[in-house]
């Protein structure tokens, strides 16, 4: 089985390729999933790139859209524009060529790069924490469950890092994951957490990810593809931003 991923919702466009070595009816295995993963800069740049590397990443293996069996994209949470362009950049290539499409939890993607980097075996639990600008945090919990791929421990959410200290006060994470490490620096406190604030494989992970989906029974049609943007309200206005920054400066005051 052949899939495409895509995702955008982060600063980096990752893609992949993925034959899973399976034949309709047999279970998934990672030793024998094959994928070709392409890791690009992202952000404004997702939508004009997103489309075209994608088929040159198909030719590159001497693949057409007429061989995939699905479309895999980062549904989030992440970016507002970002998901945006994945999702209607799958959506598009699944109408045109009549393919379910498999929505991949983009910070579960988070948790696969950095607990294969770390040598993690299957079972370890990974917490992930994103920076999503507005002094906010997304943050989700995940258990590697081997060949069945990733499932979510606490499911995503859009948090502060007072309330993930909460949290983690009666169970400390022993592995943290993610980009709002160095965005909150000492204010997010991780305790004896093995932390891993970067990614260096985005591409594979949401390659292996989204086979793992589509062997699970992820997939679904089209129509029903929809980004996970946790975040109603996009932007603020003058007024709250000024408020906002008050009440950081209150609290730094107080410490």
């Amino acid at each position: 089985m052949r899939l495409l991923a895509i995702d955008s919702a982060t600063e980096r466009l990752a893609l992949a390729a993925i034959d899973d070595g399976r034949v309709p009816g047999a279970a998934l295995s990672r030793a024998a999933c094959r994928i070709e993963p392409l890791d690009l800069d992202g952000g404004a740049a997702a939508s004009a790139q997103a489309l075209p590397m994608a088929m040159a990443l198909l030719q590159r293996l001497g693949w057409t859209f007429a061989d995939l069996d699905a479309i895999a994209f980062g549904r989030g949470p992440g970016g507002f524009t970002g998901l945006r362009t994945a999702c209607a950049v799958a959506q598009g290539l699944a109408f045109g060529q009549g393919l379910p499409v498999v929505p991949v939890d983009s910070l579960a993607i988070v948790a696969e790069d950095a607990a294969r980097r770390a040598g993690l075996a299957a079972g370890a639990i990974v917490w992930v924490a994103m920076d999503a600008r507005m002094d906010e945090v997304y943050a989700g919990c995940y258990r590697d469950d081997g060949d069945a791929g990733w499932s979510a421990v606490v499911e995503p959410s859009l948090t502060t890092p007072e309330a993930l200290h909460a949290l983690w006060r009666d169970a400390p994470p022993a592995f943290v994951a993610g980009s709002a490490l160095p965005a909150f620096g000492d204010r997010l406190q991780t305790g004896a957490a093995q932390r891993v604030p970067d990614e260096q494989g985005r591409a594979a992970a949401l390659g292996w990810l989204s086979a793992a989906g589509f062997a699970r029974g992820d997939a679904v049609p089209a129509d029903q593809a929809l980004p996970v943007y946790l975040r109603d309200k996009v932007a603020q206005t003058t007024a709250e931003r000024e408020a906002a920054k008050a009440l950081r400066g209150a609290t730094g005051a107080a410490r």
